[in-house]
Formats: structure tokens, C-alpha cells, sequence
């Protein structure tokens, strides 16, 4: 089991953990995003999300495939929200099942962090002050490795 998808709908990370759910694993990782309150001191009341979206489900194919390739994970699962999201909206969520821990948090680690580097999702955070911003996903990507 391994797909992808932009979508508009809500995210149910519980759906997607029971998809891949099996006996023959060991180990589940996961991943969920959600829209926060707060980013470099500024308070944020929602979050835009736009993307090619031909574009950005081919690429997030793409690093699945390397993902199972690199780990040899084959239950694998991302789903990328767009459109407007409220405080605590999960924006994505991705799993990861395998025999064993490691692979499985490995991977988890990989597929987010190319997530952020290369898929063309973008967002513009909305700010209590009625003000509204792209956010650079570049350096998004370099602050989420601290």
C-alpha cells in the first residue's frame, strides 16, 4: 500500500493509520502537521495552502518511490492539504509501517523533509493583525532541520 494526494478535504490521520495497519508490522510512524498559532513571533489565525496540483501529486510520488526504495517500506501514505486551514487544521499527514522501528522513523523523516523541499505546495499564513504573507518555503525547510 502506498499513495499520495493533494486534497481539499479534512485530513483523518486515524483513517490512514488504519490503512496500513497489518499484522506483519511491527512498527508504525507518523507524521501530522497542523496549523500553529504562532510563527517568528507573529500570531497567526489561519493558513492559505496553494499547488500545482498536477505537479505537486507527481512529485510526491516521486518521493515515495525513493522512500521505498532507500527503506524498503512498502505501506506508505501522504496526504497534503490546500485551501484555507484554521488554527489546529492538520495541513499534512503521512505514515509509515514496517517490520521494524528504524526503517519506518527513518523514513518518516525522509519523506517530510523532501516534502518541504520539493513539492510545489505553497502557503500564506493569515496574521490577527489583518495582515497576510507568503512564506519563503526555503527557508521553512532550512528552520525545520533545527
Amino acid at each position: 500500500m502506498k499513495r499520495s494526494a493533494v486534497v481539499t478535504r479534512e485530513i483523518d490521520p486515524a483513517a490512514l493509520l488504519a490503512e496500513v495497519r497489518s499484522p506483519e508490522h511491527g512498527a508504525i510512524s507518523s507524521f501530522i502537521g497542523t496549523v500553529r498559532e504562532l510563527n517568528d513571533g507573529r500570531r497567526v489565525s489561519a493558513i492559505e495552502y496553494s499547488a500545482y496540483a498536477a505537479m505537486a501529486e507527481l512529485e510526491l510520488e516521486r518521493i515515495l518511490d525513493e522512500a521505498e526504495q532507500r527503506f524498503d517500506v512498502h505501506s506508505l501514505i501522504v496526504e497534503h492539504r490546500t485551501g484555507r486551514l484554521e488554527l489546529g487544521d492538520v495541513s499534512v499527514a503521512l505514515v509509515v509501517a514496517h517490520e521494524h522501528r528504524a526503517p519506518a522513523l527513518d523514513c518518516t523523516r525522509f519523506v517530510i523533509e523532501e516534502i518541504k523541499k520539493r513539492v510545489p505546495i505553497w502557503k500564506m499564513e493569515h496574521y490577527e493583525d489583518g495582515t497576510r504573507e507568503w512564506v519563503d518555503p526555503t527557508r521553512a525547510a532550512e528552520t525545520s532541520r533545527a
